[in-house]
Parts: C-alpha cells; sequence; structure tokens
C-alpha cells in the first residue's frame, strides 16, 4: 500500500462549500467516479476540511502511480465531466502549475 498526502483550496464562498460537500457526502459521490478510482488502484479516500482548505490522503495498491491515473482519467468521460463540475467549487493553491488542482504534500514529520 502506498498513501498520498493532497492539498487543494475550495472558492471561499460558504455556499459553494456547501454544495461542494453535498456531492462528497455518503452515497453522494457518482458511483462510476467512485469505481473509476477503484479500478484505477486506489483503496481509499479521505477528504478532511478545514475553512477553504481541503486535505486528502489517498491510499492505493503497490502499482499505482499518478501519471497511469491520469492517463486511464483520459478514457472515461463521466471523470471529465466530474472534474469540470468540481472546478466550479475548486481553486488552485497558489503554486499549482495550470490546470493542476490537486497538489501532492511532502512529509516533514513522522514520529
Amino acid at each position: 500500500m502506498q498513501r498520498f498526502c493532497l492539498a487543494l483550496d475550495l472558492v471561499d464562498d460558504p455556499e459553494l462549500i456547501k454544495e461542494y460537500e453535498q456531492y462528497h457526502a455518503p452515497g453522494s459521490a457518482w458511483p462510476e467516479v467512485t469505481q473509476h478510482d477503484i479500478d484505477a488502484g486506489v483503496t481509499n479516500i479521505e477528504i478532511f476540511r478545514t475553512g477553504n482548505r481541503m486535505f486528502m490522503i489517498l491510499e492505493t495498491d503497490d502499482a499505482f502511480t499518478f501519471e497511469k491515473k491520469a492517463a486511464f482519467d483520459t478514457t472515461n468521460p463521466k471523470i471529465a465531466a466530474w472534474e469540470e463540475l468540481m472546478w466550479k467549487f475548486q481553486k488552485p493553491l497558489p503554486w499549482a502549475k495550470p490546470g493542476q488542482k490537486w497538489i501532492l504534500m511532502d512529509r516533514i514529520f513522522k514520529s
């Protein structure tokens, strides 16, 4: 198993944040998207929020790479639709590359 931590900001609007959370409430995420993640080697996703900052823990199988996931995503139009919808709520971190959403975080401490 691999574990990655990523960060993203949401548009700082309480109504949009509420709507975003509704899309991610238990049973509300699009099943085609969650199945696609499983098929890509993602075994667990947890997302946390403070203010408009998001933090995601992504657990994957050992064969997972972000490059393979990105290539796999291009084969599924439902993923493109989900990502387009999510841009309504998400905004890149100031240091993100153009078009980049979730930014991989560097671990700086482990006990």
